[in-house]
């Protein structure tokens, strides 16, 4: 709140300020009439990416109001561009400076406030719950949240997003009852005003800074796991949309740095989520990237956030100069620190990476603050920020859709968000060491963790009420493996699978009653559908093949060729092998580097 006749930030609810238009289903920003002026920014003029812009600046010019605006019957009118207008073309509905704003919104069912009186300070318990709906909520990372602010006033921001269709690389989409897997980038490519001194110079945009953020498909949890910039790795053929609407093929390459997936002979973003999936096997849904002005104006626009340093730092490689202890940094500074490495442990770029996440759980910690929370000001400058340095895949290519995916997202506490890193080794083939490698012994339990949904953080125990009742299926009675009785069906496992894991269970676990019935319909997870009274077999099957609680489900048996009940065993995409047990480790292994986001860490 500014101090123009609208009195104190508490006296006035901001979720309050946020009101649905039913003629076009969006929500607008409205303040006070008396107030003389929004704070929806105005039209901006000339700059483009990565240039300073004042308020009241921006990309051009916006198109005259519609008469069916003039027919809302409102006394205030909002910024947007006309279809098939590019951003540079938009003309102002009129004067932001002189435009009449509809009063503030009353509470449904509330009595009118008396002439003279301010609203009583009751209600301000709720600011933060309210504004933080508003909001991504999870705030799991900055991009995220601050796109899903953006969305109360979309025809402003829409354009600032830029979009690549990466195709089969991602998912298109997410459900609401499934788990989210996005990538999110942070590349080398030097954009904006001052950024000369850091990066590759002439760089084409190499794959940075990568986070694999995985939220659990019940909303309790999340993981964001880095993958070293300097991993060793395959990078698969890549299919890549051109300008032209062409799709082009760029070869893969073998034992490259993981930062080449991306920019590198043309390679888009698409290429380094397939890379990521044949490193991890988790497949991204989304991605979001930024470069490195994002982090100069979106610490700039909270306000800057706080880091601490267990020793002073003096690099001369990022300028950045610091003595011991809690500093707060934004702009420019704020770049030099997630951009040292010099001056952090053992000088190298998993050190750095250990920076990146304590900046990012500040950030987070700082989005959740009333500060920001309960500042329209400070949340539109966010919005302006994010959407600006945003680039992200069509699937979630508008702020509308950037806050569906926001919403998700905070349903989760910062405290069972984890920060972690790929386990690594140094590369054996070099007498130098400048590169890693994946450490199997180590990863691999911490990949079937994330594909199993298994959180690396300890969920508080009424979060964790749902899960205790699906592992309860596992629990009681079970029958000999010679009674039990099932129909094997392959609903999108390999090849085969459903004939050898039928001869695996007659001819070395004894499962003697089984049968193998051809495909079903394509599924992702591999299920175990079983009658009432077939709870028994169902617990030894289960027990045989290691199969956890979720892929039990408790309904109808069927007929077998014998018109005996039998259990009906679908293997989905996640089927591994016969033999090869579904269930993930319950702990993440000895060793992981992680930090929960909610603990402020000094860097060392």
């Amino acid at each position: 709140m500014d101090a123009q006749g609208r009195g104190r930030a508490d006296d006035i609810d901001p979720a309050d300020q946020w009101v649905l238009n039913p003629q076009t289903g969006d929500y607008e920003l409205r303040l006070d009439a008396s107030a003389g002026q929004s704070t929806v920014p105005g039209p901006r003029t000339g700059g483009g990416r990565g240039q300073g812009r004042g308020p009241g600046q921006g990309r051009g010019q916006e198109q005259q109001a519609d008469a069916g605006d003039r027919q809302a019957g409102r006394s205030g009118t909002r910024s947007r561009t006309a279809p098939g207008q590019d951003r540079g073309t938009r003309t102002p509905l009129e004067d932001p400076g002189t435009r009449d704003l509809p009063g503030q919104r009353r509470r449904r069912g509330a009595p009118p406030e008396q002439p003279g009186r301010r609203r009583s300070k009751k209600g301000k318990k709720s600011t933060g719950k309210k504004i933080l709906l508003w909001t991504s909520g999870g705030l799991v990372l900055v991009l995220i949240a601050a796109g899903t602010s953006a969305y109360l006033y979309y025809q402003h921001l829409n354009n600032n997003i830029t979009t690549t269709d990466v195709g089969s690389a991602g998912s298109g989409g997410f459900s609401k009852d499934e788990a989210i897997n996005i990538l999110l980038i942070g590349t080398d490519k030097r954009t904006g005003e001052g950024n000369e001194g850091y990066g590759d110079k002439g760089s084409v945009g190499h794959a940075d800074t990568n986070i694999l953020l995985h939220v659990s498909k019940d909303r309790t949890n999340a993981t964001a796991l880095s993958i070293p910039r300097d991993l060793i790795t395959d990078i698969p053929d890549c299919p890549t949309k051109q300008k032209d609407g062409s799709e082009k093929v760029i070869p893969g390459s073998s034992g490259v740095r993981f930062n080449v997936s991306l920019g590198q002979d043309g390679r888009d973003p698409g290429c380094a989520m397939r890379t990521v999936e044949a490193i991890t096997g988790v497949k991204p849904d989304h991605f979001m990237m930024a470069d490195f002005n994002a982090v100069k104006t979106l610490t700039t626009a909270v306000g800057g956030i706080e880091i601490c340093l267990a020793k002073a730092v003096d690099d001369p490689d990022s300028h950045l100069k610091l003595s011991a202890g809690k500093h707060t940094i934004e702009g420019e500074q704020a770049l030099a620190f997630v951009r040292t490495r010099h001056s952090f442990g053992n000088k190298g770029d998993l050190d750095r990476i250990q920076v990146q996440q304590q900046f990012l759980g500040s950030l987070m910690r700082k989005l959740k603050d009333d500060s920001t929370l309960s500042s329209p000001s400070k949340m539109l400058d966010l919005a302006e920020a994010a959407t600006d340095a945003l680039e992200v895949d069509t699937g979630i290519g508008s702020i509308n859709k950037l806050k569906d995916v926001g919403l998700e997202l905070k349903k989760v506490n910062p405290k069972n968000i984890t920060f972690a890193t790929l386990p690594v080794l140094d590369n054996p083939a070099e007498v130098v060491k400048a590169t890693v490698v994946v450490d199997t012994a180590k990863a691999d339990p911490l990949f079937s963790m994330i594909q199993d949904d298994v959180s690396l953080t300890e969920v508080k125990q009424q979060e964790k009420k749902e899960k205790a009742e699906v592992a309860a299926r596992l629990k009681g009675p079970k029958a000999d493996a010679s009674e039990v009785r099932v129909d094997i069906y392959n609903g999108g496992a390999d090849s085969g699978s459903a004939q050898k894991t039928l001869t695996w269970l007659q001819n070395t676990e004894g499962v003697l009653k089984s049968s193998q019935l051809g495909n079903a319909d394509a599924q992702k997870k591999t299920t175990l559908e079983y009658g009432p009274d077939q709870a028994d077999q169902a617990r030894r099957l289960a027990e045989i093949m290691g199969l956890p609680g979720s892929a039990m489900k408790q309904g109808k048996s069927e007929k077998n060729a014998q018109g005996l009940p039998a259990m009906v065993l679908t293997l989905g995409e996640d089927f591994k092998g016969a033999g090869t047990p579904l269930t993930g480790p319950a702990k993440a292994p000895e060793g992981i580097q992680k930090v929960e986001a909610d603990k402020a860490v000094c860097a060392k």
